[in-house]
């Protein structure tokens, strides 16, 4: 176990290279420029060239590249362009919030959708199994941003039973907290609901037609055992992998919830740093997003170890 953990962490280095080279090229070669959002509407070319050589944007590209690296290597993420403050700095001042939204998002969607799918693979065939299915099509085809949209019109404006937007730390008191986060945890748990409850009615009606099962009920076992005890558990690892494979819906989805409500995380300071063409932050994140989904699903392989014997590195 531990030389599979050691080759899969010595495995990440290529591949955070090969996202760092990507970024720092799509940044570059896409339209836009932040020296000439700073200098503003009426700025002269020769002043938008003066702020684009004080950025050291007017330097060769291989040259850029290579200052960049070298300040990753001294874990160094950068300055912001228009704040000047440390690109860690800000990360870490929104790291809260959006720790806080994506784990809340988490523990509903998987809270919810795991008992939907078992409940739909058991009674399959019937209303309850279509019901289902077609909650999991419509949840998983309707924008995050529509959805937000629509339960701020009827929880916030209409009922006034929830803030339109902001965010509480739970440090302040829990319920000033899951007041402020109940909205956007549904909105973006509906897409998560809908894909894991899918996936595990998929994966409980596969096993359901084993022998064993056919075999642990004859054996006058209870259908509630049989069900959490035997087919849940031996259909978990393809369960697992997608809410591993989620993770990637997550931080999309994170950023648009997040400018939805007005929350001031990362997705919040990603969408913000878009609109100014602010490179460091832009960066700095796109690689801790990047880093962050490779060590859940190294978390997610050790995890199979746990759930199915059988399964060994």
């Amino acid at each position: 176990m531990f030389s599979f953990i050691a080759k899969r962490v010595v495995a990440t280095i290529p591949v955070m290279g090969v996202v760092a080279l990507f970024v720092f090229l799509m940044l570059r070669l896409s339209p836009g420029d932040p020296a000439s959002v700073i200098a503003g509407d009426y700025a002269t070319a020769e002043d938008i060239e003066r702020i684009r050589a004080q950025l050291g944007l007017s330097e060769p590209i291989i040259i850029q590249f290579g200052n960049w690296i070298w300040q990753l290597m001294r874990a160094d993420l950068g300055i912001s362009i228009f704040s000047n403050l440390p690109v860690t700095t800000l990360i870490a001042q929104r790291l809260e919030p959006t720790v806080m939204l994506s784990l809340t998002t988490l523990s509903f969607s998987i809270l919810v959708a795991v008992p939907l799918g078992v409940l739909a693979a058991w009674k399959a065939g019937t209303w309850i199994d279509r019901a289902v299915m077609i909650f999991a099509v419509v949840g998983f085809s309707l924008p995050v941003f529509v959805l937000g949209y629509v339960l701020i019109y009827e929880f916030s404006l209409a009922l006034r039973w929830l803030p339109v937007q902001g965010y509480k730390s739970p440090f302040e008191g829990i319920f000033p907290f899951l007041h402020h986060i109940i909205l956007p945890t549904v909105t973006l748990s509906v897409i998560f609901i809908a894909l894991f409850a899918r996936i595990t009615r998929a994966s409980v009606l596969e096993v359901l037609e084993e022998d064993y099962i056919r075999t642990a009920r004859a054996k006058g076992q209870t259908e509630r055992k049989v069900l959490l005890g035997h087919a849940l558990r031996n259909a978990a690892v393809p369960i697992v992998t997608v809410i591993g494979l989620g993770i990637a819906l997550l931080i999309g989805g994170v950023v648009v919830t997040e400018s939805v409500f007005n929350i001031p995380g990362l997705g919040r300071l990603v969408f913000d740093a878009i609109l100014k063409r602010d490179y460091p932050i832009i960066q700095g994140l796109i690689l801790m997003f990047s880093f962050v989904y490779i060590l859940v699903n190294l978390m997610i392989d050790i995890f199979y170890t746990v759930i199915d014997p059988r399964i060994r590195y």
